[in-house]
């Protein structure tokens, strides 16, 4: 049974809790926080075994009765959990020996799935917006099992026809062999989680498609706020609520600071 009294970076992280598999390993970020949030919930609630990966440790937090606030990958507070540390050369040869699934932000995203950190203008010289740059995305996206495209707002500034760079291939060109063309390894982005819906991958083009809308979003208004043609099902559902124990897992043990409530 859902919760009705949730915010939409809750009904987030709680999709994302759901995309988590128990026994694997996943990389705890520290600049995402909703992300970050669905990935302690999916551990406190359905995945006990996962190994998480924080700030270059591993630990396992199922008996950590609330999670210590932390900011950036330098951030000692996480220190006290750790069970073993991971050496960065050994992190930079192989990003899967820390995670199995990633998560990447974006300034632009295409049709494809293809994703920008890198600025937005046509000139690399005289950017009109600067980005943080590729940061690891564009490795850890092309070597874990699975990743998620996740944005903080859904307008046509960040759904564009054709990004102005790409620092994150998702399916390329398109077409289920998208990547193979470009000697690219891994399976591409599984959804793109947004404010208002979560969308997946056609098939056979590998066109971003609406899989779900928010409650009180509409298709209209996602198709309205999209920079390219949407592909769009005859049945749009919507997107499931967390649970009372989602809900009251998120904001006594994991957000404790109520960032998801702002």
């Amino acid at each position: 049974m859902s919760s009705a009294d949730y915010t939409t970076k809750e009904l987030l992280a709680t999709f994302i809790s759901h995309q988590v598999r128990d026994g694997e390993r996943v990389a705890v970020g520290a600049g995402l926080h909703v992300p970050r949030a669905g990935i302690l919930l999916a551990h406190l609630l359905r995945c006990p075994n996962v190994r998480l990966y924080v700030t270059m440790t591993f630990t396992n937090l199922t008996k950590e009765p609330r999670m210590e606030p932390f900011y950036t990958v330098y951030d000692i507070r996480p220190a006290k959990w750790a069970e073993a540390y991971v050496l960065h050369d050994d992190f930079q040869e192989d990003p899967r020996l820390v995670s199995d699934t990633f998560v990447v932000g974006a300034l632009q995203i295409d049709k494809f799935g293809n994703s920008n950190l890198i600025g937005v203008g046509k000139d690399y010289k005289h950017l009109t917006f600067r980005g943080p740059g590729a940061v690891g995305t564009l490795s850890m996206a092309h070597y874990v099992d699975r990743y998620y495209l996740f944005v903080q707002s859904h307008d046509k500034r960040i759904f564009v026809d054709k990004c102005d760079f790409i620092s994150t291939v998702g399916w390329g060109e398109g077409g289920p062999a998208g990547r193979q063309k470009l000697g690219i390894p891994g399976k591409g982005p599984v959804y793109c989680i947004t404010p208002l819906c979560v969308m997946d991958f056609e098939e056979k083009s590998k066109r971003m498609r609406l899989k779900s809308v928010h409650p009180g979003v509409t298709v209209q208004q996602v198709i309205d706020n999209t920079g390219f043609d949407l592909t769009v099902p005859s049945d749009v559902p919507q997107t499931v609520g967390p649970t009372e124990e989602e809900l009251r897992t998120l904001r006594e043990r994991i957000d404790v600071e109520g960032m998801l409530r702002r």
